[in-house]
């Protein structure tokens, strides 16, 4: 079936740059690829499907870069203060505990496991509003005991959260 102009037009070919990919100037910091107001250079995909769809990144015209620098200083306050807050909330966090049941043996091994959901729930019992995706857990727990959690909550700001894995209480007759 050949491409009529309708579909032919409906994707707008996006500037290259230098290496081949497509720039992009940030509009929201990413991690592992820029802060904000920054122009990097991404493959086709990634631009296409992730950064522009969510509002992450623009084309990196001269206009959007004027228009950054123009803002520049508005930003720079705005992310400091969020900054301010996230470096509260990792300091609460560190001084936070949550304890967690699970069914055990006699040995203390876990039936099963406690991994990122659980953790977020239990953080979310004490008020803590948190993704899963910022748990950052070197494997899934699978004993009972004392645990240091890394709470991953800016490319600068990571939180340790002490985890308490206890067996349930045993159900009385």
């Amino acid at each position: 079936m050949p491409a009529t102009k309708k579909t032919r037009n409906r994707f707008k070919r996006l500037p290259k740059g230098p290496n081949g990919g497509i720039q992009l100037l940030l509009i929201q910091s990413v991690d592992h690829l820029g802060k904000q107001g920054d122009v990097v250079e991404v493959k086709s995909g990634y631009a296409n499907n992730y950064l522009l769809p969510q509002g992450l990144a623009t084309l990196a015209s001269d206009h959007h870069k004027r228009m950054v620098e123009k803002h520049k200083t508005k930003l720079l306050e705005i992310e400091k203060s969020r900054l301010k807050d996230l470096k509260g909330l990792a300091e609460a966090l560190g001084k936070q505990s949550v304890t967690i049941e699970a069914n055990a043996n006699d040995e203390g091994h876990l039936y099963g496991s406690v991994s990122a959901p659980e953790i977020v729930s239990a953080l979310k019992q004490a008020e803590f509003t948190i993704k899963t995706d910022q748990v950052r857990l070197e494997g899934p727990l699978k004993e009972l005991g004392l645990y240091t959690v890394k709470i991953h909550l800016h490319q600068e700001i990571e939180a340790d959260l002490k985890v308490w894995v206890v067996p349930t209480a045993a159900e009385e007759a």
